[in-house]
């Protein structure tokens, strides 16, 4: 029996453990998605013990406790620190198999010095010696960041942000940047409650009038202009499928003032809408050089009941298995026809898709940028050790993996980059593994650029951060 999560943990052959240590695990770190708030790294506040670092606000681990039949108030309530630390511990101990288990090792043992497994009969002792590292040392957000060896942290933003966070942070002499990201899902979604407001929240943002769609695309490619003078290199948006159905600007129009009135749209309706302005920001993203992120697949808010206490991102969203290739292929063929395809990172979170989104990568490829048009990492639901190497098989497969920018966080979490080690070691295990049974051929120097590549250089050059 091996050793609990030791130093070889996932390294299952020498090659792998070289490749690892060698080349990999030096590595800074560029997470080019997440969902950290520039507020809280601006004001770089100590969290006052484990369970607020930890717990707050991280759906994954609340999934978990609900499965284990654990009571809300000790995920989203009222229960104290220590009773929801001591909670999560006795579910954790049950989750055999389950990435959260081995992301949590990994964050005691990096960033808590704490070997210990977790479990229900641990629970206390850990919080006890957790809690003692948050008093004594440095737990900032800033601190981790650091620590954690990140060079670039890209956040999440709406069109009407400030980014006076980003700007006050790019002030200060930190050994990382806080870069924004530019994510119109508001914009997009006129289905959704509270898209008239949304509108005259843009409309003061942008400084303009909006009374037709071709103003709504006017407006947000203002907005994009000036994400971009604040360091912004990136868009992300979020669909259950990317949908693609024309019309002409009336017809759009009437669609808008529908939505503003509150009314019943079909769904052909918001697809018309949604790719018409996909259409335009797409051009605008290739103008800007931008990289444009497309995340396919999630079916959020399922739980109504859930949705209505608690909101969302809460823990109630799973995957969607909508058909996703003829609209995505003719999305993209409409901007590449035009000249105004950007970098493009496709996510799919149905595993059921990796051979249609590493097999749509070719269709539009060209010499503008190394794997121009990537297969975005297995993410969310996906970004277990199955997934992570179902996604970098289908991409070795049918691509290549050589040129991919690798993993981010996707999180919420300033220790949540344990996940980037999580990944690069699966990696090392993949590539390593091909490597012993003599279907790679080793070239030292062509294997470190391959893996030192996918941990970060790739996504430093295909982003143009330096």
């Amino acid at each position: 029996m091996k050793s609990f999560m030791d130093k070889d943990f996932l390294l299952d052959s020498e090659c792998s453990k070289k490749l690892y240590f060698d080349f990999a695990k030096k590595m800074p770190i560029c997470d080019y998605h997440c969902h950290l708030s520039p507020k809280e790294i601006y004001e770089n506040n100590e969290p006052s013990d484990i369970s607020q670092l930890w717990l707050s606000g991280d759906h994954y681990k609340w999934r978990a406790m609900r499965s284990a039949g654990i009571e809300e108030k000790y995920c989203t309530g009222d229960a104290t620190a220590k009773e929801k630390f001591c909670a999560f511990a006795r579910a954790l101990q049950y989750c055999v198999g389950n990435p959260l288990y081995h992301w949590a090792h990994l964050e005691l043992q990096r960033y808590f010095n704490i070997d210990t497994p977790l479990n229900e009969k641990t629970a206390e002792d850990i919080f006890k010696k957790a809690n003692e590292a948050i008093k004594n040392g440095d737990f900032r957000p800033r601190t981790l960041i650091e620590k954690s060896n990140v060079k670039y942290v890209c956040t999440t933003d709406d069109p009407i942000d400030t980014l006076e966070y980003h700007k006050l942070l790019a002030k200060e002499n930190l050994p990382f940047k806080v870069l924004p990201s530019f994510r119109p899902d508001k914009a997009l979604n006129l289905n959704l409650e509270g898209f008239p407001e949304y509108i005259k929240a843009l409309e003061k943002a942008a400084d303009i009038k909006i009374k037709s769609v071709n103003d709504i695309v006017t407006a947000l490619c203002k907005r994009a202009d000036y994400f971009n003078s604040v360091g912004c290199r990136i868009s992300d948006q979020a669909f259950d499928y990317v949908p693609f159905e024309t019309a002409d600007e009336e017809e759009l129009d009437a669609i808008f003032n529908k939505a503003l009135k509150g009314e019943t749209l079909e769904q052909l309706e918001i697809d018309k809408y949604r790719c018409r302005v996909m259409l335009a920001l797409g051009k605008k993203y290739s103008e800007l050089g931008w990289a444009m992120e497309i995340h396919i697949g999630a079916m959020r808010n399922n739980n109504a009941q859930a949705f209505s206490s608690l909101g969302a991102d809460t823990g109630f969203d799973s995957v969607g298995d909508c058909e996703i290739a003829q609209p995505l292929s003719r999305f993209l063929d409409r901007l590449c026809f035009g000249g105004h395809l950007p970098k493009t990172i496709l996510f799919n979170l149905n595993d059921k898709d990796n051979t249609v989104l590493a097999t749509m990568l070719g269709n539009f490829q060209s010499a503008e940028a190394e794997s121009k048009i990537q297969f975005g990492p297995a993410w969310w639901f996906l970004d277990t050790m199955d997934g992570m190497t179902a996604q970098m098989k289908a991409l070795a497969n049918l691509g290549v993996l050589g040129k991919f920018i690798g993993m981010e966080t996707d999180s919420r979490s300033f220790t949540s980059y344990a996940r980037h080690e999580y990944f690069r070691r699966i990696m090392c295990r993949l590539i390593g593994r091909w490597i012993e049974d003599g279907w790679y051929a080793y070239d030292e120097e062509i294997v470190k650029e391959i893996i030192e590549g996918i941990c970060y250089n790739n996504a430093i050059k295909y982003f143009n951060f330096e």
